[in-house]
């Protein structure tokens, strides 16, 4: 979840960063990803997010890292590239150049050079993010970001080897996927939006959907992370209620053999049971759940009231806050 709390604009890791994160390891989060991160200045969302282009990022970013490890939480990082999402970018890019809304600049469409230049950025941050001693790397491939934009038949329109069939559509996430292979040996993750909430034809379908994830296993990615969302300015066109994106990442489980995980509308401790109980998905990812709650693990402990896999709290004092009145 971004914080957009970067106010020097240099994308690098502030104590308000530092006091997120650790406040949810001492909260015994196992895992936690950080915020979509940028891996050129262009690429951020906004001129307030994090980068991991440059050293003095690396070194802030592996300070963090060294005290979630610590305090006993592996940790992510969110590699992103926003494309025409990009509010702030110099010159907004994209594979075509298709404008996100009114309200947005139009995008310059990547040239073939450009486009092996981003590749190299992600290799780039890569490398950094496996100084900074990061256990995952989450490929950001959803929301509508840079990657997304290449997977869409829809916003995708070029006529070279990055668009056309969904193979050629998929090149850019492969080519990025095999480059980070190669400098980070930890758990890599994708992030894919499964629905753009459009009623036309024209996105790609679920089975689609299922034949990209099948390819990012034969390429080396350990987990997908199922989202949906993100490439137009559109709500879900289907109910919202607890747990709506899981029914697609039970699809993506039909067909794999890596673990996917679900998010959405996710903070009742036995719904989130339930959906691992009964094999919808592998993992729950939190996010809104732990912004206003940082013990939700504890909470969701004592809900489910699971004694074999109960997890303490930080230490007594903690114990005694969740237990004692």
């Amino acid at each position: 979840m971004c914080l957009y709390a970067v106010a020097q604009e240099d994308g690098e890791l502030t104590p308000i960063h530092y006091a997120h994160y650790l406040t949810r390891a001492m909260g015994q989060v196992g895992l936690i990803i950080l915020e979509a991160t940028a891996v050129t200045p262009d690429g951020r969302i906004t001129k307030n997010d994090l980068g991991l282009w440059n050293d003095a990022q690396t070194t802030k970013l592996r300070d963090l890292v060294t005290d979630l490890h610590q305090l006993g939480t592996k940790v992510g990082v969110q590699l992103n590239h926003a494309g025409r999402k990009a509010v702030d970018a110099v010159t907004p890019v994209a594979p075509s150049e298709q404008r996100y809304s009114p309200d947005y600049r139009q995008p310059h469409a990547l040239t073939i050079a450009e486009i092996h230049g981003i590749v190299a950025d992600f290799r780039s941050a890569a490398k950094r993010a496996t100084a900074a001693g990061v256990d995952v790397i989450d490929i950001h491939g959803a929301h509508g970001y840079l990657i997304d934009q290449f997977l869409s038949p829809v916003v995708n329109q070029r006529h070279d080897p990055y668009g056309g069939s969904l193979r050629d559509r998929y090149r850019l996430l492969h080519e990025i996927v095999t480059a980070i292979r190669e400098e980070f040996s930890g758990s890599l993750w994708t992030r894919l939006s499964l629905t753009d909430y459009q009623t036309s034809t024209q996105q790609n379908s679920l089975s689609e959907w299922q034949r990209v994830a099948q390819w990012l296993e034969a390429d080396g990615v350990d987990l997908l992370d199922a989202s949906t969302g993100g490439l137009f300015p559109l709500k879900p066109n289907f109910p919202v209620h607890d747990g709506y994106q899981t029914k697609f990442a039970t699809k993506l489980k039909h067909a794999v053999d890596i673990p996917v995980s679900t998010v959405g509308l996710l903070d009742n401790p036995g719904l989130c049971e339930y959906v691992l109980q009964n094999h919808q998905a592998d993992l729950i990812l939190e996010g809104r759940a732990l912004l206003r709650n940082p013990n939700w693990v504890a909470t969701a402990d004592l809900a489910l009231h699971d004694h074999h896999l109960k997890r303490d709290t930080f230490n007594q004092s903690y114990y005694r806050g969740m237990n004692e009145r």
